[in-house]
């Protein structure tokens, strides 16, 4: 039985044998020359080229197998898969490339209400309340954060492959977001001095040993409290940033740069780092570079500048350690961040004072300042 819908139109020198109604969708015939059998397919440049798959003596159920073979095509997998196979994708930091796999695994593996899953539906079918209704299942399991990546995400996909036609809507676009919970953990004096007593003794163990963890862990955490910085910025510091007065900072994010004061604490945790870097320079063999501004504070095992990626890897194995061997709860868990908003915290002095030791505009001293103020009564 012909499929239904409109008859195709019955080209120029189709050989006879073909019956052209019941030829597989996905599947057409140029005229040209003796004549071929030709799909589209997405090539290096992101752009559709025509791909012959058979000469005009193929035979209609060889025109069916070749379909059949490429039965996932068209479907939300084949779509994500040539996305993240594109120049485009390659092209991104590694942190964003692991950010979108992560939030295309999740997408791809949700259930749909046939049993199948999302990333076997086709594509060019999907609408708008197709993905909102995910979007709203996924937020509803009480992980908002997890639905905004896999709208974000949703997004992005269509809109790359609308601009390369190979789909003809983006049902991500007007899609309604998740409230999502800001996380503001202020972690708690115990935890920071137990996780901090436990950074420093697994940094003594012979490396690769049973419970030895990265040695700059305990630097990393007490420079970012004390200096009130981000893990980004702990990593940029250089030996250029000692000045008699203190450390002097190299804020991000339209923070302003400060010094901060010399105290017995900083200075000891800074003889550390210097002392750290350069065990590592010489056990590695690598050049001392000449200039200050080149001399990184926080080095790899390798010698090589720590990256972000590797340093959040290894904070999370000794957040894992330390929870499983008891030394903090898992409620009491805190990231290397979180510390930027402790050391506000703990700054004594007004909220002006705080604010300088910050570098924050007064909106985002919300974020980083948890103390309360002691006020007089009414009168």
């Amino acid at each position: 039985m012909p499929p239904a819908g409109r008859p195709r139109k019955v080209p120029a020198n189709l050989p006879p044998h073909i019956d052209y109604a019941r030829v597989p969708k996905g599947v057409y015939w140029d005229a040209s020359g003796t004549g071929r059998w030709f799909v589209f397919e997405l090539g290096d440049s992101g752009r559709k080229v025509r791909k012959t798959i058979a000469g005009r003596d193929a035979r209609l159920s060889e025109l069916h197998g070749f379909v059949e073979d490429k039965a996932g095509t068209g479907t939300v997998d084949w779509l994500a898969a040539a996305y993240h196979a594109s120049p485009k994708f390659k092209a991104l930091a590694k942190t964003t490339r692991a950010d979108y796999e992560y939030s295309r695994d999740v997408m791809l593996a949700q259930s749909t209400s046939s049993g199948g899953r999302v990333g076997l539906l086709q594509a060019d079918r999907l609408r708008t309340h197709h993905l909102q209704r995910l979007v709203d299942r996924i937020a509803a399991e009480g992980t908002p954060t997890k639905a905004a990546k896999v709208l974000r995400y949703a997004r992005l996909l269509f809109s790359w492959g609308l601009r390369r036609g190979l789909v003809s809507q983006n049902p991500g676009k007007g899609l309604e977001a998740p409230e999502e919970r800001r996380r503001q953990r202020l972690p708690a004096q115990q935890a920071y001095l137990a996780m901090l007593s436990y950074a420093v003794d697994a940094a003594a163990r012979t490396a690769r040993t049973k419970g030895s963890h990265a040695p700059y862990l305990p630097l990393v955490m007490e420079l970012g409290y004390l200096c009130r910085l981000r893990g980004i910025e702990t990593l940029n510091l250089t030996e250029a940033q000692e000045t008699p007065d203190g450390i002097r900072t190299n804020r991000r994010k339209g923070s302003r740069d400060n010094v901060v004061a010399w105290s017995p604490r900083l200075r000891a945790v800074w003889t550390s780092a210097l002392t750290y870097r350069r065990d590592i320079i010489a056990r590695t063999t690598r050049l001392h570079p000449l200039r200050a501004e080149d001399r990184y504070l926080i080095l790899a095992e390798n010698g090589e500048p720590l990256t972000r990626s590797g340093l959040d890897s290894a904070w999370q194995r000794l957040v894992r350690a330390a929870i499983e061997e008891g030394i903090i709860d898992a409620s009491d868990r805190f990231s290397l961040h979180d510390l930027k908003r402790k050391g506000g915290t703990d700054t004594p002095g007004t909220r002006a004072e705080k604010q300088d030791a910050l570098g924050l505009t007064e909106q985002m001293m919300k974020v980083y300042d948890k103390s309360v103020p002691t006020v007089k009564p009414s009168a």
